[in-house]
């Protein structure tokens, strides 16, 4: 049985239980508070050591160039975009208004003034971030480093096979933990069954429309225009070329197994040369999440309607700044969404206990993030070529547009 129908299981035993038992359930809370506690061990050595590789296998900094400028560029600007698309629409359907759960258990943490918050994304020590799990800063931290490992070249080899060493141990690590999810819902939904009723399940409908439409607004109006302006190929003719990737992404939910049809539409169907496909896209499905990224602002906003969380503009530029950089160290890694959830929660002082509220659709809104997360890949070699002047003349085809 895959994981996530193990979850679906555990998501609806729980509430089946939460509803039977009544408040009895809640004595199955301390299971999901377990799981809390074991995801919350992972955070800092798998997000440091995965964006230490991510950024230090792009190669050398100085030979990129401009290729490697505007990829970076357009996989950030997306990213960014695309969590403030999952914000807007989070507050202004307001998902989390079907129910609540008391904020006098859940506090948020106080925020310095915007000023402040952008000056402390640099630690002023290293290890003082890693101890209190400062995200920003530790993000920071392990890009600046990654870049130097790359940077110094040969000499830096041995501190990197270290970095690849721990990533892939925490990787292992985070399998384990996850194979734990299907408990930790079982537990925690039976818990809030047993407190609120089936009131629950309406927001969580809410929350799925809300994702499938944010992916839906940023292929429309990011995308687009952009395919439009800076690649001048019309948007229909693209997500024609590229529909295949796509409809591999939405059902295998893995941007990596789905990276070789990437490649063979992005040069076949869409002109893109090989040797801009092979770094566009290999890096895009390394570092750019734009339907993770989304998938992030509706949940977190959720989450703190679902806890009664007033939030200010130091929470909101927390969230856009921590999920448009995680997003650089989540790909290749099993319930990624979810570790990159938890650590949005926590940047933005928000109770992590939210996650498993979620956990129980994940399967459901992981087909669509990682659907867009694929189709933004695609985009940004498409728009890379085109300013490279790169693009390849295709003869017309039927059903394309030109």
């Amino acid at each position: 049985m895959k994981l996530w129908q193990k979850i679906l299981i555990g998501f609806c035993l729980g509430a089946l239980v939460g509803l039977i038992a009544g408040p009895q359930a809640a004595a199955f809370k301390p299971l999901g508070d377990l799981f809390i506690r074991l995801i919350k061990i992972l955070i800092v050595p798998l997000v440091f050591s995965s964006l230490v590789i991510g950024a230090s296998s792009m190669g050398d900094l100085r030979k990129l160039g401009r290729v490697g400028a505007k990829t970076l560029a357009y996989y950030l600007i997306t990213t960014a975009v695309a969590v403030i698309i999952g914000l807007v629409l989070a507050a202004f359907f307001n998902p989390g208004a079907g129910f609540s759960i008391p904020a006098n258990s859940y506090e948020a943490n106080s925020h310095p003034d915007l000023l402040d918050s952008l000056i402390n994304v640099v630690p002023a020590s290293v290890l003082a971030a890693m101890v209190s799990g400062n995200m920003l800063q530790i993000i920071t931290f392990a890009l600046f480093m990654g870049i130097a490992i790359t940077l110094a070249g040969e000499p830096a080899k041995t501190i990197h096979s270290f970095f690849d060493g721990l990533a892939e141990t925490m990787y292992k690590m985070t399998t384990v933990v996850i194979e734990f999810v299907p408990v930790g819902v079982f537990a925690l939904m039976a818990w809030v069954m047993a407190i609120n009723g089936p009131g629950v399940l309406l927001p969580l409908s809410k929350v799925i429309l809300l994702v499938y439409l944010g992916c839906f607004l940023q292929a429309v109006l990011v995308y687009s225009p952009l395919l439009s302006v800076l690649a001048r190929m019309h948007p229909l003719r693209f997500f024609r070329g590229f529909f295949d990737a796509s409809l591999v992404a939405f059902s295998t939910c893995s941007s990596s197994a789905t990276l070789p049809v990437s490649m063979r539409c992005a040069q076949e169907n869409l002109g893109v040369p090989k040797d801009i496909a092979s770094f566009v896209l290999p890096l895009g499905a390394t570092i750019n999440m734009d339907g993770t990224a989304l998938y992030q602002g509706i949940c977190a906003l959720f989450i703190a309607q679902v806890y009664g969380i007033s939030m200010g503009i130091t929470h909101y530029v927390a969230i856009i700044l921590t999920a448009t950089l995680a997003s650089i160290g989540t790909a290749g890694v099993p319930g990624a969404g979810m570790i990159m959830l938890t650590m949005v929660l926590n940047a933005a002082g928000l109770p992590l206990d939210g996650i498993l509220l979620i956990a129980g659709i994940d399967r459901v809104l992981d087909m669509a993030r990682t659907c867009i997360n694929v189709t933004g890949d695609g985009a940004g070699a498409v728009i890379i070529a085109a300013t490279e002047e790169h693009i390849k003349a295709l003869p017309a085809r039927k059903g394309f547009y030109s």
